[in-house]
């Protein structure tokens, strides 16, 4: 999967300063692909224009972080375009 396939939105809470993309995998895992800012800060990365991803599980209407994972234990930030492509391919893989 490529980065150009995501598709974001304003994110839910920080629609002024900030984006979301939620992509789901037949596998039944997803990724969260955020990048917003806050007058106390913001994303992982955020300020240098990178992005955040939690790996998530559920479905569109019903989901949750998950850290149960060999990727991470934990949301990862300060990702590249690139970055977040390959750990796209990889959550595809789980």
């Amino acid at each position: 999967m490529k980065f150009s396939d995501l598709q974001f939105k304003p994110h839910p809470n920080y629609p002024d300063t900030g984006i979301q993309a939620i992509h789901y995998f037949d596998n039944g895992y997803g990724v969260s692909v955020v990048r917003f800012t806050t007058e106390f800060g913001g994303s992982y990365g955020a300020d240098e224009g990178l992005y955040e991803v939690a790996i998530i599980k559920g479905t569109e209407d019903n989901w949750h972080i998950t850290y149960e994972t060999y990727i991470t234990s934990d949301v990862i930030g300060h990702l590249t375009e690139s970055d977040v492509e390959n750990l796209l391919n990889e959550v595809a893989t789980l």
